[in-house]
Parts: structure tokens; C-alpha cells; sequence
């Protein structure tokens, strides 16, 4: 398939889950890439990330299941509580729930270091290149310049492609070109991310959205079983509230328990003591909930965006990784088939532009934690003696349904690739 690109010059600009996904869908398909990515070295950092169904489809496809599978936590089940630690809704997950495929909590950085690694394996080291944070991109009639620097700020010899794909993140140099005025959209919601090795909650398989961001939210999830020896396990948290004209967390930041142990002081339920939790924390880092305004366009002549470069999310729903894991097959696959290779990149563009735009639209007005929402106006914020004096379990399943429709990930929709 890749004989009608063996020449092409593909330049992927940042080498996350979307760049390294792509990456490897273009190999597979026989097409050449060069990935430039700017840490100097790729290491396991972050904290965890959930891998949904249609996200694990995509991971499948590239042939990285396993290893995933053997260093994550398949999920069992769904379970939504208020912020008395009272049970809302629960349902079950992946294979669980008659997927093909399961879904996973993973440390992030284990995610990427796979990733990495087979990209190295399969691709080569000599076409993945650290060390590269790109400054910008110019194109003429015969293809397009990337500018680099290193770390130090001191320039990199420039790179001419044909093609060039920017995975660089949320803050991405090269969209920033194209939409100079364009600001990250912050709605007063920011988060702490955490990671504390804990005894087994629920059933050691459960993801629990706890609370809601009006009055203080909380999501957790293992992510690494039995990771003392003892039983125990690595559980990924993270806290959200909302207030209205608060400033920004920043993202180059440590977070400080501090700023945010108080929301939950009295979360002391028979089934989790929230605020020891969040004590006993390995580390913890902050952010804000951000993300930007869908834009009408990727695609400008020979450079499109992909990823968070494309469609920074709110990260709810779990959806971002998947999303950039779309993307990059999408295009990988219309690159293999289509001749002229911007012809490709406008046909990708008309393919997910509009799609993308549906998720980061819903992730913003209702996302799955929008049953919590739903039951704390329900209940005006105060216990409740059975969640049925207040709204159906059937009502709560098609809010639940209507977000994976939106998603992409409905039973439906996530069949094998």
C-alpha cells in the first residue's frame, strides 16, 4: 500500500500517543515518517489515563494490546456516588459489558514508553528524534520547512517534508501560526492529579466518579495492581471544583494538597476515607481544565493538526487519547490510498473536524459525570434516601448512553479495525 508515498517526505511534529499512533499506522501500511518530539529523553512520567474501548480498538490494531493489558488494570465496572459517598449509578465496562475489547487504567507514562518503544523497534531509531521543539513552519510550492530547537534554545538544523503533521499538544506552536489570537478556554474549573498505593476499592476493578464540580468532584481508578508486593495497589485520583473567576492552575507546577484537602475533609465514607487518600499521596500535580473553541479547519496546504493539537478536550470522558488515535489512523489510512498527499490531509480534515468538535462540545455541557450533576439539582445538593425517590436507573443509563454515541464508542460504533 505505501508504494504510492515511498517518496513522500512526512514530518510528524511531536511524539505523544497521537504522533507515535500515527507513526506506527503509517508504518504498518508501508508508508516512512520522521518523528520530532522535544524532550531530550522519553521518560514515565504523569499519572493515569483510562483506555476506552475504542481507544483500545485503535492500540489493538497497532498490535500493543497485550502489553498494555499486562502492566494496566482491565475495569470492571462504572460507579457514580454523591458527595455523601451515597451510590448513584452503576455499569459495566469494556468486556464486562460486551465490548470486543476491554478498557484499561494505565500509568500514562507506561502508555507512551510502549509506544516509544515500539515505534524504536519497528521504525528505527534513526527517524524518531528527541531533542526537537519546534519554533514553526513554512511552506512554498515544494513542500514545507520545520524549524527546530533543542532544549538549551539553540537552533536545530531546519527539516524540509513534503507533509507535515502537528502533535505538538494543547499549546501547539504550529495551530498557534494559523489561529495567532486563539486563547485556551478556562470556565473556573481546575484540578489536582494524584497518585497514593492503596488497599483494593470496591472491586480492585472499579473506575468511581465521586461528587460533582460544583461542590468539589473527585474521579478514581487503579492503575497498577499489587504495586508494593503486598496487595496493594497504585489508584489514580483527581480532584476538580469549580468557582467562578478563579484563577488557572498551573501546569508546570507541583500541586499542594493545600489548595484543595479542605473541599474534602468530611468525605469519610464506609467504603473509601477520601481524605487520607489524598494525605498519603506519592505526589500530586495540578492543572487547569482547559480546552479551545472547535476551529472550522486543520488543514492549511501541506500541514494539519492531529491529537490535542487538534481538539484539546476537557480531559472528561477519557476521550482524548482515543480521539488522537482516530485521527491517526484515519489519515494513515486515506494516505495509503489517496495519490496526492495534501488531497489526503483535506479529506482527513472534512473526516474529523466536525466529529471531534461534537466530543469537546459535550465534554463542556454533558459529560458522563453529568449524572452526578443531574442528581445533586435532583436532590438540592443533600442526601437522599434511595436514589429512585430521585430519577430512574434507566434514566441515568441513557445519559450514560447518549455520551458514548456522541463519543464514538457505543457498543455499535467500536467494532475490531
Amino acid at each position: 500500500m505505501g508504494e504510492l508515498h515511498q517518496d513522500t517526505r512526512i514530518a510528524i511534529v511531536g511524539g505523544g500517543v497521537a504522533g507515535l499512533g500515527l507513526a506506527l499506522s503509517l508504518h504498518q501500511r508501508g508508508i516512512a515518517c520522521e518523528v520530532y518530539e522535544a524532550v531530550p529523553e522519553v521518560k514515565e512520567l504523569g499519572v493515569g489515563i483510562t483506555l476506552l474501548p475504542h481507544a483500545m480498538r485503535e492500540l489493538a490494531a497497532l498490535g500493543v494490546q497485550s502489553k498494555l493489558e499486562a502492566v494496566g488494570i482491565e475495569n470492571l465496572e462504572s460507579v457514580f456516588f454523591n458527595r455523601y459517598g451515597q451510590y448513584i449509578y452503576r455499569e459495566p465496562r469494556g468486556r464486562h459489558a460486551g465490548y470486543p475489547f476491554p478498557e484499561v487504567g494505565i500509568h500514562r507514562g507506561k502508555l507512551h514508553r510502549i509506544l516509544f518503544e515500539e515505534a524504536l523497534a519497528r521504525i528505527g531509531p534513526a527517524r524518531i528524534h528527541t531533542d526537537h521543539r519546534c519554533t514553526g513552519v513554512e511552506q512554498d510550492a515544494m513542500g514545507a520547512t520545520v524549524h527546530f530547537v533543542d532544549t538549551k534554545g539553540n537552533k536545530r538544523p531546519s527539516v524540509r517534508a513534503d507533509i507535515v503533521i502537528a502533535c505538538d499538544g494543547v499549546n501547539s506552536t504550529i495551530r498557534r501560526q494559523f489561529y495567532p489570537d486563539e486563547k485556551v478556554a478556562f470556565a473556573g474549573i481546575n484540578t489536582w492529579r494524584g497518585v497514593t498505593v492503596h488497599k483494593p476499592i470496591l472491586t480492585g476493578k472499579s473506575y468511581m466518579r465521586v461528587g460533582s464540580i460544583h461542590t468539589g468532584k473527585l474521579v478514581i481508578y487503579p492503575i497498577v495492581d499489587n504495586v508494593d508486593g503486598q496487595g496493594n495497589q497504585l489508584i489514580n485520583w483527581m480532584a476538580e471544583i469549580q468557582h467562578e473567576g478563579e484563577a488557572m492552575n498551573d501546569w508546570n507546577r507541583p500541586g499542594n494538597k493545600a489548595d484543595f484537602e479542605a473541599i474534602y475533609a468530611d468525605w469519610k465514607f464506609d467504603w473509601l476515607d477520601v481524605p487520607a487518600l489524598i494525605a498519603n499521596a506519592q505526589h500530586i500535580l495540578e492543572y487547569p481544565m482547559v480546552d479551545k473553541d472547535p476551529v472550522a479547519r486543520w488543514t492549511f496546504g501541506r500541514v494539519t493538526f492531529m491529537g490535542d493539537a487538534a481538539h484539546p478536550m476537557y480531559p472528561r470522558g477519557s476521550n482524548g487519547a482515543a480521539q488522537g488515535l482516530i485521527d491517526a489512523r484515519t489519515l494513515a489510512e486515506l494516505l495509503a490510498v489517496t495519490p496526492d498527499a495534501q488531497a489526503a490531509l483535506q479529506i482527513y480534515d472534512q473526516a474529523r473536524v466536525e466529529p471531534t468538535a461534537r466530543v469537546v462540545r459535550t465534554n463542556r455541557s454533558t459529560p458522563p459525570d453529568f449524572i452526578n450533576i443531574k442528581v445533586d439539582e435532583l436532590s438540592g445538593g443533600k442526601p437522599f434516601r434511595h436514589i429512585d425517590d430521585l430519577i430512574s436507573q434507566e434514566e441515568l443509563r441513557q445519559i450514560s448512553e447518549n455520551y458514548k454515541r456522541v463519543a464514538g464508542f457505543s457498543q455499535e460504533a467500536v467494532k475490531p479495525s
